[in-house]
C-alpha cells in the first residue's frame, strides 16, 4: 500500500523561457547519454525484525523528548538528501502502532508505502516449516517491497543511525550512475570500524576488501568483534585466540544502493535458497542481501562501489547502548543538525 506525497509540486512549461530550457536539457541529455530526468531514489527501510539482544521493538523506541525513534532521523536525512519515497517493510502485527507513530511523522513531500514481511510470504509450492517463527532474512524483506519499486533505491536497517553524509553520497550515486557494459551499478556505504563498535559487548560486522577504484572485492563476516582501547579484535573460537582489527577498517552496516533489476534477481534466487535452507536449517536459515549481491558481482551482472562515510554510526545492540545514542542525538539537535 502506498500513500502519495503529502504535498505535490507541478511544473508548468508554458512560457518561452521554460520551453527553451527544457529543449536545451534534452539536447544535453542526448549528447551525454545520461538521463536528466531520473526519478528520485527510494528508501527501503527494513523494520520487520526484533532485536534479540536488545529485547524489544527498536524500530519505534523513542530516542528524544519528542518521541522520535532512530528511524525518524534516518527519514529526515534521506528527505534532505533527495530521496522521494520511503517503503517501510514491517509485520502486520505492528502495522497499527507503526502507522500511528513513525508513519504519521514522515515529512511532507515524500511518498509513503508499506510492504509486509511475513514468514508465510513464500513462492507457490512452498510451506512454512513447523516451528519456524523467524523471518526469512534481509533479502526476503527487500523482495517484499518489489511491488513498490521501479526506481533506484537504498536499503537500510530501521534501528541504525547512519549519519547525514551516508544519505548524501548514496543519493548522489543513485542519481548519477546507470548501467554500463551490461553491469548494474550497486553501491554500499562503508564505515570505519571504530565508528561502529560498542562499549557494552561484542558486535558482528562485515569486513570489506576494496580495490583501488573503491570497487568491492569481498565482505567477510566477523561475528564476534570487541572494542579495545585503540583498536578492535575478533575471535572465531570463543575467545581462545584474538586477531587485531584497526579502527579504520571498512565495514558494512547494511546500507546498500541498488537498481530495480535486483528485485527480479531476488525473486529468481529465493526458491533455490529455500530448497537448501529447508533441508539444512529450516528454522533459522536466512536469505541475506550481501550473499545475493556477491553472486551478481561474480556473475558479471553488477558492480558495487564502496562509498566511504566518516560519520559516527549509532545503534542499540544492547539496552545499555540506548543512553549513549540519546546523548549523541541530543548533541546533534543542539548544533542544529536536526530541527524537528
Amino acid at each position: 500500500m502506498c500513500i502519495g506525497a503529502k504535498k505535490k509540486v507541478t511544473v508548468f512549461l508554458n512560457c518561452p523561457f521554460a520551453y527553451i530550457l527544457s529543449c536545451v536539457i534534452l539536447i544535453l541529455a542526448q549528447k551525454s547519454g545520461r538521463s536528466y530526468f531520473m526519478k528520485k531514489p527510494a528508501l527501503v527501510i527494513l523494520a520487520a525484525g526484533m532485536g534479540s539482544r536488545y529485547g524489544g521493538l527498536k524500530q519505534m523506541d523513542p530516542m528524544d523528548p519528542m518521541g522520535h525513534a532512530i528511524i525518524d532521523y534516518s527519514i529526515y536525512d534521506a528527505k534532505r538528501a533527495g530521496f522521494g519515497k520511503v517503503v517501510f517493510v514491517i509485520k502486520k502485527a505492528i502495522e497499527k502502532d507503526f502507522k500511528e507513530t513513525v508513519g504519521a511523522r514522515v515529512p511532507e513531500g515524500m511518498e509513503v508505502c508499506y510492504a509486509y514481511q511475513e514468514v508465510d510470504a513464500l513462492p507457490e509450492g512452498y510451506n512454512v516449516p513447523e516451528g519456524r517463527v523467524k523471518p526469512w532474512g534481509t533479502a526476503h524483506a527487500v523482495l517484499c517491497a518489489k511491488p513498490f519499486i521501479d526506481e533506484p533505491f537504498a536499503v537500510i536497517n530501521a534501528d541504525d543511525y547512519y549519519g547525514v553524509d551516508g544519505y548524501k553520497v548514496m543519493a548522489d550515486f543513485l542519481t548519477s550512475h546507470e548501467e554500463k557494459d551490461g553491469k548494474a551499478p550497486f553501491a554500499m556505504v562503508g564505515y570505519h570500524l571504530g565508528n561502529t563498535v560498542t562499549e557494552n559487548g561484542y558486535v558482528s560486522r562485515g569486513v570489506c576488501e576494496v580495490d583501488d577504484n573503491h570497487q568491492l572485492l569481498s565482505i567477510t563476516e566477523r561475528t564476534h568483534i570487541e572494542k579495545r582501547e585503540d583498536h578492535a579484535e575478533f575471535t572465531e573460537d570463543d575467545g581462545a585466540t584474538w586477531t587485531s582489527l584497526p579502527f579504520d577498517t571498512l565495514v558494512s552496516m547494511n546500507f546498500f544502493g541498488f537498481q530495480p533489476m535486483i528485485m527480479d534477481e531476488l525473486e529468481k534466487g529465493f526458491p533455490a535458497f529455500l530448497d537448501k535452507a529447508l533441508k539444512e536449517n529450516p528454522l533459522k536459515g536466512e536469505y541475506f542481501i550481501p550473499s545475493v549481491a556477491s553472486d551478481l558481482l561474480h556473475e558479471g551482472k553488477a558492480s558495487l562501489e564502496v562509498l566511504v562515510s566518516k560519520d559516527q554510526w549509532y545503534g542499540v545492540t544492547y539496552p545499555e547502548d540506548k543512553e549513549s545514542v540519546i546523548d549523541a542525538l541530543a548533541k546533534l539537535r543542539d548544533n542544529k543538525t536536526y530541527e524537528f
